[in-house]
């Protein structure tokens, strides 16, 4: 495969063939994220994605799907996508699902018939990162979205009823913001109706403006105890109207957390809780990880 950069991927998509058809993020502002800050966003070409497919045809064939990596695929033109995704369906005939990341302006600059046209190639799951339903804070990380552009954006993929896979960040509004960021993600995770929902815990890197803002002591990230408390809340108070996962299991979340909602809500609760008190152990800060 031609990877260029750090190719990075859902954890739930480690054995997908990843083809990267994009460099970097078409978005690449966001303060906390330094994934991608020495890159610029490219489209790969054509030949080279040609390449890439003609590999896994020949040493991928008990992979069932596909990663579409970088940072933002769906910003490509849609004749783009679809010949891409006929592509796939052409030479991967085995494969039955193509999985991508998104960010609200992609997903919003395609109608829901195209979602739909993309569905039907074999677009089976977006994630999304919404990291906070909080306006000041997705302001304050630059984002480049407001709530209400979120959730227009995640009911536009539920519309066409595409997997949807949002992801929070425990943490990014820090010590002071961290129960009105908490209450407000809640909100707007209700609204979104994702079916998965991923909760990670920040690890703030130093080539990051956030990095560097902490350094300075502006801004001060809470500790394993404050994250506990902010996950407690959010789980409190998002209530949801349809079945929904609820995972904070990824390696950077201090207690594994994952639960059917509202099935597992009171239980997921009783867990923090027995953690908060000391009753569970925690992830020790060596085996966290981004």
């Amino acid at each position: 495969m031609n990877y260029q950069g750090n190719v990075i991927r859902p954890p739930s998509e480690a054995h997908s063939i990843i083809l990267q058809v994009t460099v970097g993020c078409s978005h690449n502002k966001c303060t906390f994220c330094g994934a991608y800050k020495e890159v610029t966003f490219a489209i790969k070409d054509d030949s080279v994605v040609d390449q890439d497919i003609d590999f896994a045809w020949r040493y991928c064939r008990r992979q069932k799907r596909v990663f579409l990596a970088d940072g933002d695929v769906l910003i490509l033109s849609q004749n783009r996508l679809i010949a891409l995704f006929k592509k796939i369906r052409s030479r991967l005939p085995w494969v039955n699902r193509i999985a991508l990341y998104a960010n609200s302006k992609a997903i919003l600059s395609k109608t829901a018939a195209e979602l739909q046209e993309l569905k039907k190639l074999g677009l089976h799951r977006i994630y999304m990162g919404l990291e906070s339903g909080d306006s000041e804070v997705l302001r304050a990380i630059n984002k480049g979205a407001d709530p209400d552009k979120m959730i227009r954006a995640a009911r536009r993929v539920r519309q066409v009823d595409i997997f949807l896979s949002v992801t929070v960040l425990l943490g990014i509004a820090g010590v002071a913001g961290s129960h009105r960021h908490a209450k407000a993600t809640a909100a707007v995770l209700a609204a979104m109706a994702p079916n998965q929902i991923a909760a990670l815990t920040l690890m703030v890197m130093d080539n990051t403006p956030l990095g560097r803002r902490r350094q300075a002591g502006e801004f001060i990230l809470p500790d394993s105890r404050q994250m506990l408390t902010e996950l407690r809340c959010l789980l409190e108070h998002l209530e949801v109207e349809k079945p929904c996962q609820f995972q904070a299991n990824h390696a950077s979340n201090y207690l594994a957390v994952n639960c059917r909602l509202p099935r597992d809500k009171d239980k997921a609760l009783k867990d923090i809780d027995a953690a908060l008190a000391g009753r569970q152990p925690l992830r020790p800060e060596f085996l966290r990880a981004l």
